[in-house]
């Protein structure tokens, strides 16, 4: 079972290397066209730019922020219910999870396929789409592992 873990985390900080590239180049980008407008000379397509890669920032970031449990949770509540109680929370917490995000990774790939096939580009840099829906829906069915994993971490007791 650790071997599975050690994958999935490997594969999840793997993804968020793209992450914490994408959000550096925002910031370079960012800054970069401020100072060129000070000029009156910025840099063509920085809207959209920031738009493709703020959505790899969100889409890239999710596994490894589920994986070290980084997003808020609220479980004071749930904390008081006994030990047997809470694993069943939070086993059904992640099987809604993983329904959640497979449904979402597979039509991101479908919509993939359609901007794929209908060759649809941004208005002023003509960047294709299709390749950050591709991107995004892989990364969720990673986060499904992810929930798996978290379900086997319960079962084993090892869940923190």
């Amino acid at each position: 079972m650790q071997a599975i873990i050690n994958k999935v985390e490997r594969l999840s900080k793997f993804l968020n290397v793209f992450a914490g590239i994408a959000i550096t180049f925002i910031m370079f980008l960012t800054v970069i066209d401020v100072i060129l407008r000070y000029f009156r000379r910025p840099i063509v397509g920085t809207y959209e730019l920031v738009g493709f890669s703020g959505a790899i920032v969100i889409g890239f970031a999710v596994p490894l922020t589920t994986f070290l449990k980084g997003h808020m949770l609220v479980d004071f509540f749930v904390l008081k219910f006994p030990r047997r109680i809470r694993n069943t929370v939070h086993i059904v917490t992640r099987l809604l999870g993983i329904g959640l995000f497979s449904l979402l990774g597979w039509n991101l790939i479908k919509l993939g396929m359609d901007l794929y096939r209908t060759g649809e580009v941004s208005l002023t840099l003509q960047l294709p789409f299709y390749p950050v829906a591709f991107g995004i829906g892989v990364c969720f069915f990673v986060q499904c592992l992810v929930l798996i994993v978290h379900i086997l971490q319960v079962i084993g007791n090892t869940y923190e």
